[in-house]
């Protein structure tokens, strides 16, 4: 099921607004927190990373100003060219690599990928868009050294009945959403399949991973249905500050609307 690369370019402009919105900032201060909660384990000095389906490098960038060298994988070449001019911008043109490629079939030639090279290895928002599950995993674990980290993150099927709920108050809908893990986006026109972490942490434990620790994305965000109000600083900085604090902390992981894993990839 994975969607052809010109969807994502033709919604580039939607995206970055996106990104620049208060639950896209979110999204990536959060996931970046979480991140942070285990790279001082994996030793001194910068890391290298490699951001599968990167983007525009939204995780990227905030990595690589940490000092750590990242290389982003997609497929899109609008969203390359897009990292391609933040990294400039931001003058990380040094710590940031970027390659065109279908992230379910890593390119031999880049003998960096296919030899466990990297610290760290992100699959972030790229598993509601493919069929085969283990396989996506197990291609997306294979450049991830022994004891390096593992991040992925997904929709959270749980949050969809809920969401639809609260944002569109149709309880009738929200019903119909228990029974299916079908969705679809609107800003790329891609039918998605929605995920639990539930049923994710058993396959990462089948593949070799260990330590596997739950983090809930947006877990207040997305049902205060007051949009405008978020955009105030100060409302927005006690709602990270919310977020941060329930990050971990059930059951607001549980139904937050996305789901992140970090994993430890055991050694051999």
């Amino acid at each position: 099921m994975a969607e052809a690369p010109e969807k994502f370019d033709t919604a580039m402009t939607t995206w970055q607004e996106w990104q620049d919105a208060p639950w896209g900032r979110l999204r990536y201060a959060i996931a970046e927190a979480n991140l942070a909660r285990h790279l001082d384990d994996l030793g001194e000095g910068p890391l290298r990373m490699l951001d599968l389906a990167g983007g525009d490098g939204g995780d990227a960038m905030r990595l690589a100003a940490r000092g750590h060298h990242v290389t982003i994988v997609d497929h899109a070449p609008a969203m390359l060219a897009a990292a391609t001019e933040r990294a400039s911008t931001a003058g990380l043109t040094e710590l940031i690599t970027c390659v065109r490629a279908d992230v379910t079939a890593l390119p031999a030639e880049l003998a960096e990928l296919a030899d466990g090279a990297f610290d760290v290895v992100l699959c972030h928002n790229l598993l509601q868009y493919m069929d085969d599950v283990p396989g996506v995993l197990a291609t997306a674990l294979a450049p991830l050294r022994s004891g390096g980290l593992f991040s992925m993150m997904a929709i959270n099927r749980h949050s969809a009945a809920l969401s639809i709920a609260v944002r569109e108050t149709d309880p009738a809908a929200a019903l119909a959403a228990l029974g299916t893990d079908r969705s679809r986006t609107r800003m790329f026109d891609s039918a998605l399949t929605l995920h639990t972490a539930e049923e994710i942490i058993p396959v990462l434990q089948g593949l070799g991973c260990e330590d596997v620790q739950h983090y809930g994305i947006r877990g207040f965000c997305d049902y205060i249905t007051d949009d405008a109000r978020k955009y105030d600083p100060a409302f927005y900085a006690d709602l990270e500050r919310l977020e941060l604090a329930t990050t971990a902390r059930p059951p607001y992981m549980h139904t937050a609307r996305l789901f992140q894993l970090t994993a430890r990839k055991r050694g051999n």
